[in-house]
């Protein structure tokens, strides 16, 4: 059986970045999170500990953006990545991590993804 929970949206204002305006006026990181998680269980009997918490995926999240200073965003979402696969509840994680980089004209934003198993 396959069990995921999705987060979406989940926003922090920090300062990663290889340019200096980034790490001195900071920006906004927006990142969605796909977890493997086994909660068949708490699908009958309505147990928090027979799934995952997700608010400790939303506090480490927000944590590593507003204290990390990485140069890249590759970095940042690696380091949110590791953090919650060492959770044994976390069978895989999948996450984007985006931003709106200060670059002139562009008014796009820009976007990682990486992912991580405890299987296989």
């Amino acid at each position: 059986m396959t069990t995921k929970i999705h987060l979406t949206g989940v926003r922090a204002y920090g300062y990663v970045g290889l340019l200096p305006e980034e790490n001195v006026l900071g920006q906004w990181f927006e990142v969605d999170i796909t977890l493997w998680v086994d909660f068949e269980a708490a699908t009958k009997n309505d147990q928090i500990a027979d799934t995952y918490d997700y608010r400790k995926a939303i506090s480490t999240i927000e944590t590593l953006i507003q204290t990390s200073k990485f140069a890249l965003i590759e970095r940042l979402a690696g380091a949110i990545a590791d953090q919650i696969i060492a959770d044994p509840k976390v069978d895989k994680v999948q996450l984007i991590v985006r931003k709106h980089p200060p670059i002139a004209n562009f008014q796009g934003s820009v976007a990682v993804e990486v992912q991580r198993s405890n299987k296989g």
